[in-house]
Parts: structure tokens; sequence; C-alpha cells
């Protein structure tokens, strides 16, 4: 996937939609690492875990920039504030920065993801793991590829034998109707890790480095990125509310339907 943040506008055209997506993450990914190289400062959204820099409205601005030329009959969702409606019928939806807290703080475990969604679900979805090396797309029946290989079907096996990705903010934890569905999901886990970046792990999903993922309320530039890559690799993802919250899970056949029927049960 190319990541030369030079590359122009004209150079996307002419693009398909999987070609576009996989170019302007790769390109959003290359201007955020750049920015952060040269010192980035971050201030607070919602809580001290929830950070914005510079880095993450530029590389919003860069994928909404082109995709206003580029698709302008098309909607843009993006997280740091971009909202424009669709007349396609198709909107793209971007996380320019996922992981912001870990790209703020030094650390790897972020990337930048775009997904294509229509009427029917995620046509395309897109996740550049700078730190990784890897570049991850999705195509709605074409499969999950990783730099440009297929990636092999995901082998099934159940939560009791897998490792589960999840999130629970220390503010939710005294909310027993978050708690204790969060506790019914992971205590059935072979093991568990919290590693801050819901694309990135859905990406190791799909990789089958992690068996399974499971978080509540995750908001679709979060959620629709990785969904793609999963599915694509033949796993599953499923979302099922408890107590007013959509609880979003991806993994293994097994695994999710386990995670299903503990979230039920309680």
């Amino acid at each position: 996937m190319a990541d030369d943040p030079t590359r122009s506008a004209p150079d996307l055209v002419g693009l398909d939609d999987a070609a576009l997506a996989a170019a302007l993450v790769g390109q959003a990914a290359a201007r955020a690492a750049r920015m952060r190289a040269e010192g980035v400062s971050a201030r607070t959204k919602e809580n001290l875990a929830d950070l914005v820099t510079e880095a993450d409205v530029a590389a919003e601005r860069l994928v909404v920039d082109a995709l206003t030329r580029l698709r302008p009959e098309d909607g843009v969702v993006g997280e740091e504030g971009t909202t424009r409606p669709s007349r396609s019928g198709r909107t793209w939806v971007i996380d320019p920065v996922d992981g912001t807290y870990n790209f703020a703080t030094g650390t790897l475990y972020w990337c930048s993801a775009l997904a294509l969604r229509d009427a029917d679900g995620v046509l395309v979805g897109a996740v550049e793991h700078p730190g990784a090396g890897e570049s991850w797309l999705a195509v709605r029946g074409a499969g999950t590829f990783e730099r440009g290989v297929a990636v092999p079907p995901l082998e099934d096996a159940p939560l009791s034998a897998v490792c589960l990705a999840t999130y629970l903010h220390p503010a939710r934890i005294a909310d027993p109707s978050i708690r204790e569905p969060w506790l019914a999901a992971t205590r059935g886990a072979a093991t568990m890790r919290m590693l801050g970046s819901g694309s990135c792990e859905l990406a190791a999903v799909a990789a089958g480095r992690i068996g399974a993922w499971a978080q509540p309320d995750v908001l679709e530039w979060d959620w629709l990125p990785g969904k793609a890559l999963v599915e694509g690799a033949g796993g599953s993802t499923d979302v099922v509310d408890v107590a007013g919250h959509p609880w979003h899970l991806a993994g293994t056949p097994s695994a999710v339907a386990d995670l299903r029927r503990a979230l039920e049960a309680g």
C-alpha cells in the first residue's frame, strides 16, 4: 500500500474505491507519523484518555479534501467532526488516528482507518498500522488482504481457547449496566488484552493473532474498518444489546457465539 505523503490528488484520479481507501489511509498515517516525529501537542476531549492532536485533525483533513474532489456525491463522517451528507447512498467513515492516546504518548499501537458503507453494509475497510508495518484492506465479496496478499481463513475456536481484546474505561467500572456484562464476557476467555486501538485489535483478529474482540458503545469509525477486515477473513461479527448498551463483537464464529451467550445470560 502506498504511503507517500507527497502523493497529490491527481495521482488518485481513476482509482477504484478499494485502491483509493488504501492510498488514503497510507497518506493519513504517513502525515500523522511525520507530525509526531516533529512534535505534537494533545488536548483532551471527554476525559484524559480521550485525546486529540494536531495530527488527528490534519490527517482527517487530508482524507476529506481528497474525497471532496474525487467522490463529491458520497457522504463523509470523521471522528474529528467532519459531517457531509450523502447524495449517492454511500458514506466514507474516517478515523484519522485510532489509538490517539498511544500515538500521543509515543507507543506504536495506533493506526489510520477508513471504511466505505452503503445500505447493505461495509463495502471497503482499510487500516494502516505503521508500527507493525502492516497495510490492511478488505473488499466486500473479495476478502481481506495485507499488503496485497490474501489473508487465510480464520481457524474456528471457542472463546475458552483464545485471547480476547477489549476495553473498559475506569470511569465506567462503577456502572453495573456496563461492568456486569463486561465481566460475563471476559471471564470465559483464555486470556485478555487491552491495547487501546480498536482497528489495530480487529486487524489482529483478522490475522488470527487475537481470537475475539468485545466492546460496548462503539462508534462507527472504531468499528466499521475492522469489522470489514474480520468478515473478509472468514470471522464473525455481531452486535447485541445489553441493558441499553450495544456490545460489538468480532472473532472466530464460535468465540463470537460464546460472547453473545455470555452477555445475554449476564
